[in-house]
């Protein structure tokens, strides 16, 4: 039985108000309108829904059975659309975004603070998984937002607006290797010091080993490392040179704990990019942060 929606609602409207004219009037349609929906509804159910006296109409046994039900659904068609304006407001849903721990530190927290203090009731959500395995995230829909280094090669399924660079180089503790300071050295020598990499497969090292290979180089690695802040630790004791991203380390730099060791040919900087899903519907929320992101991105271009 495929019974048009509207009769329902305006049984509704009926049965809730006990009266075809008050009906009429709160649906804005005409009353002989009515009352041929309300036919048209008991002919394709099969029975009489309702009594009519001279005060209006009362429910029929059978007729109290399907306002149950009617009612209910009316309450959460109700509530959709309250759940609805409130996303659409801004006033509840959720974020999801893939990203970087580097990236995390380095540009997105500024946007999630200024977000959560304009939308606290919104939800967010960061995963920070390798590029590869969120690129797939962001494919089936598990993430709203992809901010990760630029794709080796392009891909037809994803918009891609470029967003920043990040520069790698190696970094010593301020107390340690200072025969490296104020000098540029050939790169290929660093590989005379113990080095600290980050572990692969992270897209920092990745980018490394490309270079070297491009350019006839071997550096091998002492230690290697997942966690970035961890490197910076073992830098600052001393265990040996590490291969960082220069704007996640700024501020130990600019604190002199440790040193930028220039190097000839210098490394390359890495794009990276905001990615989404081409043909995808974006809530409310993620749609909001990306407009804030790219906002900001244009101001300072």
């Amino acid at each position: 039985m495929n019974i048009n929606f509207e009769l329902y609602k305006i049984f509704y409207e009926v049965a809730t108000l006990g009266n075809i004219t008050k009906a009429s009037q709160r649906l804005m349609i005409s009353q002989p309108a009515v009352t041929k929906q309300i036919k048209s509804l008991e002919n394709q159910l099969g029975g009489e829904l309702f009594i009519r006296t001279k005060r209006g109409v009362i429910l029929t046994d059978n007729g109290k059975e399907i306002y149950n039900y009617v009612k209910q659904g009316m309450h959460c068609f109700e509530s959709a659309e309250l759940q609805f304006s409130n996303l659409k407001k801004l006033e509840t849903g959720i974020v999801r975004i893939g990203i970087s721990t580097t990236l995390c530190r380095i540009f997105l927290l500024k946007y999630l603070e200024k977000f959560h203090k304009e939308y606290p009731n919104i939800a967010i959500q960061v995963f920070t998984d390798p590029s590869k395995t969120m690129r797939e995230m962001l494919k089936d829909g598990t993430i709203d937002i992809l901010i990760a280094k630029d794709l080796d090669q392009e891909d037809d399924e994803l918009n891609v607006t470029k967003l920043g660079e990040l520069h790698q180089c190696f970094i010593s503790s301020s107390v340690h290797y200072e025969e490296l300071k104020n000098k540029t050295i050939p790169l290929k020598d660093l590989d005379n010091y113990p080095l600290l990499f980050p572990k692969s497969p992270s897209s920092t090292r990745k980018s490394l080993n490309d270079f070297c290979k491009n350019n006839n180089i071997t550096l091998t690695s002492k230690i290697e490392i997942a966690s970035a802040n961890l490197l910076e630790d073992f830098v600052t004791i001393g265990l040996g040179i590490g291969l960082v991203t220069k704007e996640y380390s700024m501020k130990k730099i600019k604190n002199e704990k440790v040193f930028v060791i220039k190097t000839e040919p210098e490394l390359p900087s890495i794009s990276y990019s905001l990615m989404t899903l081409k043909n995808s519907y974006h809530s409310f929320g993620a749609n909001r942060l990306i407009e804030m992101i790219l906002e900001e991105v244009k101001k300072q271009d």
